[in-house]
């Protein structure tokens, strides 16, 4: 008889899975190109629900060239996001370190948010001159934005508190890119202006969250024989007595979900906005109601449940093959409440 043999499932490149910190990404770096003009690298925006679109297939070398294709995708509604600030920052033996920062007028902000003040403190007596020369005479590595969302326009979450975030810049020297910011104190800017039709974007989201799951639910794990004693839905052991404790490596039940999580390379099949294609189905979306604002069709799945605030990167990683392009004829509306 063969050796029988179950290697271990679910990577240590995950732990410790414990829950996320926020209940949006945290994007942790941000690409750099040559480019010579300088542009935003993010952007973020609500995941409404899924359904599917009739694309023709347009290479030429496809199986499926000239042909009509299903593809399934995901609707995120994204309205406009309007700059807060700008932030710089220096390299250290430490790594990268926040050298200072400086703020739109809050007049300026006021007048544009009525939340916001509920997510952070008002800003009454900040020089923003003097602290954006500050940023200018240090030795600076990276800039970037600071900017929040707009709940306020869009009917899908219940909150209308902004959620307070960073985007990168890319391209241009770095006194260009503090120039390209102050210049956009207060005002907003589309996911059009940041990503283009067709291309490729890096997705960082929390995932759906399951709570506390036992070993076999979490890890995907053996379950016991049916003679085993008290238990099935455990290990045989936890490790070696000699050792004296259990090893992290060593597969138990905890936290479910609600990690943080980055897919790359999602391709943007659509931008657009209701008022010219229609997206919300019959009913509305399940847990989410109708898409007013800007909306992205992405393709395939993104990390998380309705509601839950998405981030898009700048692709970090490409792709080496050449991306044709999809013409949607049929975009479905279907009812999503099973009826």
């Amino acid at each position: 008889m063969a050796k029988r043999s179950h290697p271990r499932r679910g990577s240590m490149a995950f732990s410790p899975r414990k829950r996320a910190r926020r209940p949006f990404g945290h994007v942790k770096s941000w690409p750099k190109t040559e480019a010579s003009e300088v542009r935003i690298q993010g952007f973020a925006g609500w995941k409404a629900g899924m359904t599917h679109v009739l694309a023709r297939d347009l290479n030429p070398r496809s199986p499926s060239a000239g042909q009509e294709k299903r593809i399934p995708v995901t609707v995120v509604e994204c309205p406009k996001m309007r700059v807060l600030g700008v932030r710089g920052y220096q390299m250290t033996p430490y790594g990268k370190q926040a050298v200072g920062e400086a703020w739109a007028d809050a007049g300026q902000i006021a007048d544009a948010f009525s939340d916001l003040f509920k997510r952070l403190p008002e800003r009454k007596e900040h020089d923003a001159d003097k602290h954006f020369e500050n940023l200018e005479n240090s030795d600076l590595v990276e800039v970037r934005m600071i900017v929040a969302t707009q709940p306020s326009q869009i009917t899908g979450v219940p909150t209308k508190v902004p959620d307070v975030m960073e985007v990168g810049l890319d391209g241009g020297s770095v006194s260009e890119q503090l120039s390209f910011a102050k210049e956009k104190f207060g005002e907003e800017f589309s996911f059009a202006d940041c990503f283009d039709e067709g291309g490729l974007t890096d997705i960082v989201a929390v995932t759906k969250g399951y709570g506390w799951q036992g070993v076999i639910r979490r890890f995907g794990g053996k379950l016991q024989s049916h003679k085993n004693s008290k238990k099935r839905r455990q290990h045989g052991n936890m490790g070696d007595f000699g050792t004296g404790y259990v090893r992290k490596t060593i597969r138990q039940g905890g936290q479910t979900g609600y990690h943080q999580r980055t897919e790359y390379n999602k391709r943007i099949l659509r931008v657009a906005n209701p008022e010219d294609h229609s997206i919300t189905p019959a009913g509305g979306f399940l847990h989410y109601g109708e898409v007013k604002s800007d909306y992205i069709l992405v393709k395939g799945s993104v990390p998380g449940p309705s509601k839950r605030l998405i981030r898009f990167r700048d692709a970090t990683r490409g792709s080496k093959k050449t991306l044709h392009d999809y013409e949607i004829t049929y975009v479905s509306t279907a009812s999503k409440q099973g009826a």
